[in-house]
C-alpha cells in the first residue's frame, strides 16, 4: 500500500507510522518529497486495514496497489474458475455459456412449474429456477410457498434433469434448502448479508451472486470474498442490473460493463439476468445477447406459463412460446460466438 503523508506532517509522525507498519511485518521505503512524504509498504494487508492507517496522525491518504478481494483476484489465480455438476454441466472458462430459466416464484402448481421445466430442457437449458422464499418490497406481495415450492422444484428435477437454483434468503433456510437445492442463490438485497455469505461460504454447493441494487463492482466482489474466506470457491456472480434515475422505460440499469470488468480483475465466472435487469419482455433478447457478447458464462430468464396471471414479476417473463423463439435464436448466437 501507498500512504501519503500530510503537507508539514511532522518526521515523529512519519516515523510512527512506518514503526506500526514494521512491527507488522511490512517492509517499508519511504521518500521525503518537497510537498509529501510518501511512504511505499510491501506486506499482508490482511493484517492491517487502511483504515488503521488512516487513524494515524499526519497521514493524508492511504492507496491500495492491489484490491482488496484477494482470493476474487486474477493477482491471485489467473485461470479462469470453472464450476463442474455431477451431470457434466460447466460454469466458466471458454466452457458454452448456460441457461438458467424458470418462474420467479414457484407457485401452487406442480404442473405448471413441470410445463416451464419441460419448456427449460427441451429449449437446451440446464438450469430450472425458481423461488420458494421470496423478498419482496412489500410485506403484503406474495412471499413464497418455501418448502412446498423446494419440494415441487424437486420433483421437476428428477423428471427432467436440470438442475435446481432457488434463493436463500436466511442462514437458518441453509439446512433445508440443502435437501432440495443445486445452486443457492444470494439475492440482490442480501448481498451485504454477512451472516449469509458466511454461512452458504461454509458449505460445499454452488452460490450464485446477485449484484446488489447500488452496488459498486468492488462491493460485488468484496462479497463474493466473504462466501470465498470461509471456504467456498464455487461462487457465480450474477449481474442483474443497478438502481438509476430513469426508471420510466427500465426496472434497472444493467451494466453489461461490469461483465469484462469483472472478467478482467476476477477469475470467476459471471452470468446476466436481463429479465431482472431490464423488467420488459423485449429487453430480455438483445440483453442478453449483449452480455454474452461481452463475456457472460451463461444466462438467467425468467419464465412462466402464465405471465399475466403470475405472483410476482409477470410482466419481465417470458411466456413459454415466446420463450422457446427467443431461446432458438439465443442457441445459434451462442453457437456463432464459439466460431468466432
Amino acid at each position: 500500500m501507498i500512504i501519503i503523508m500530510e503537507t508539514g506532517a511532522r518526521s515523529e509522525q512519519t516515523q510512527r507510522v512506518i514503526d506500526f507498519l514494521e512491527n507488522n511485518g511490512f517492509k517499508v521505503r519511504y521518500n521525503i518529497g518537497e510537498v509529501h512524504t510518501v511512504i511505499d509498504a510491501l506486506g499482508d494487508k490482511t493484517t492491517i486495514t487502511p483504515g488503521r492507517i488512516a487513524a494515524f496522525d499526519g497521514v493524508k491518504e492511504v492507496k491500495l496497489i492491489r484490491e482488496p478481494f484477494r482470493l476474487a483476484s486474477r493477482d491471485r489465480k489467473n485461470e479462469d474458475t470453472v464450476i463442474e455438476f455431477e451431470n457434466g454441466v460447466k460454469i466458466g472458462g471458454n466452457n458454452k455459456p448456460v441457461v438458467i430459466a424458470g418462474p420467479c416464484s414457484v407457485e401452487d402448481s406442480y404442473d405448471a412449474l413441470l410445463e416451464v421445466a419441460n419448456a427449460v430442457k427441451e429449449s437446451g437449458g440446464q438450469f430450472l429456477r425458481g423461488g420458494a422464499f421470496k423478498p419482496r418490497t412489500s410485506p403484503y406481495d406474495f412471499q413464497g410457498y418455501e418448502e412446498k415450492a423446494l419440494k415441487y422444484l424437486k420433483n421437476a428435477s428428477e423428471a427432467t434433469g436440470l438442475l435446481t437454483v432457488s434463493e436463500i434468503m436466511d442462514a437458518t433456510e441453509l439446512p433445508l434448502m440443502m435437501d432440495y437445492i443445486d445452486v443457492l442463490q444470494i439475492g440482490a438485497r442480501n448481498m451485504q448479508n454477512f451472516k449469509l455469505l458466511k454461512a452458504v461460504g461454509q458449505c460445499n454447493k454452488p452460490v450464485i451472486l446477485k449484484r446488489g441494487l447500488a452496488s459498486t463492482i468492488r462491493e460485488f466482489l468484496l462479497a463474493a470474498e466473504h462466501i470465498m474466506y470461509n471456504g467456498n470457491n464455487k461462487v457465480i456472480l450474477c449481474e442483474r442490473g443497478i438502481r438509476s434515475f430513469d426508471s420510466d422505460f427500465t426496472r434497472n440499469v444493467m451494466d453489461i460493463a461490469s461483465i469484462p470488468v469483472i472478467r478482467k480483475y476476477s477469475h470467476l465466472p459471471i452470468i446476466v439476468d436481463p429479465s431482472h435487469g431490464t423488467g420488459q419482455r423485449y429487453l430480455i433478447e438483445p440483453m442478453a445477447k449483449a452480455g454474452l457478447v461481452v463475456g457472460a458464462s451463461g444466462v438467467m430468464i425468467e419464465v412462466h406459463n402464465d405471465p399475466e396471471n403470475a405472483l410476482s414479476d409477470g410482466k419481465q417473463s417470458l411466456p413459454i412460446p415466446m420463450f422457446k423463439d427467443v431461446m432458438g435464436r439465443l442457441n445459434k448466437f451462442m453457437e456463432n460466438i464459439e466460431n468466432m
